[in-house]
């Protein structure tokens, strides 16, 4: 039956101005598309690593990035693991690692302006295919919202701001996946074997915003959410509903945990 509303839901979605999010990406057997995979000076499984790799068509490390890439795969699988593009500033690369990809034809770019993080750098690049190949690539950063704050800060406002020229962008850490939901109507597709249970929406960037939601534990109903009062946080997925819609007057922050399946 949810199957049933799910596809009812997408094609009313279709002519109603709802944006529709599915995540099918992070499934292991997903074919590789058009998507673009930053890789984050910050830790990451090899697991994630995997399934995030397979699902992307471009491979790009930030800076330190690269380190963390090369340090986690074995001799015998680096090989099979090598960027298109390792590009920053380069003030944490080591000699190594940018001797070892650049012996395997990577480009490697040193970008030397301070007004922009080795994070902008890479998305600037894949920008650049987008127009290069006229088709724009769903953006995939591998880290950023862990460590310290102030880069958890940068990559929120970063990301917040990419919503008036990329469709779709989202951060993916070992525990969870987040993205920015611009105002209006959204419907996430929900696989419960990948996402759950717990999630929020967080108004992250607004001094407020008007929230309705449904297919959650704890729905909203007109409600409105702030720092300075409501905020949706430790919310749940619920297990009988394959979609969570929600619909805001001002752009948030969804993240939904990843399933931790034994």
């Amino acid at each position: 039956m949810g199957a049933d509303i799910s596809t009812l839901f997408h094609v009313r979605s279709k002519t109603s101005g709802i944006t529709d999010w599915h995540l099918s990406f992070l499934n292991s057997s997903a074919p590789p598309a058009t998507r673009g995979l930053i890789i984050l000076n910050q830790p990451f499984s090899r697991n994630l690593l995997d399934i995030l790799w397979k699902a992307c068509s471009w491979h790009c490390c930030a800076d330190g990035g690269a380190n963390r890439l090369y340090d986690l795969l074995p001799d015998d699988l680096r090989c099979w693991y090598v960027p298109d593009l390792v590009k920053g500033d380069l003030d944490s690369l080591r000699a190594d690692v940018r001797d070892y990809y650049t012996s395997k034809d990577v480009s490697v770019v040193q970008d030397h302006d301070q007004n922009s993080t080795d994070l902008m750098k890479c998305v600037q690049s894949i920008e650049e295919k987008d127009k290069l190949e006229s088709r724009e690539y769903k953006i995939i950063i591998l880290g950023g919202l862990g460590g310290r704050l102030d880069h958890a800060m940068h990559t929120l406002s970063y990301v917040y701001k990419l919503r008036h020229t990329q469709k779709k962008v989202f951060v993916v850490m070992d525990d969870n996946i987040s993205w920015v939901l611009n105002e209006g109507q959204h419907c996430i597709h929900i696989d419960h074997d990948i996402l759950g249970p717990t999630c929020g929406l967080l108004p992250i960037g607004v001094d407020s915003t008007i929230l309705t939601t449904t297919g959650l534990r704890w729905n909203l109903t007109v409600e409105e959410s702030s720092f300075d009062g409501l905020i949706s946080t430790s919310n749940h997925l619920v297990p009988e509903e394959f979609f969570v819609t929600i619909n805001t007057s001002r752009p948030i922050w969804w993240c939904v945990e990843l399933s931790k399946k034994d």
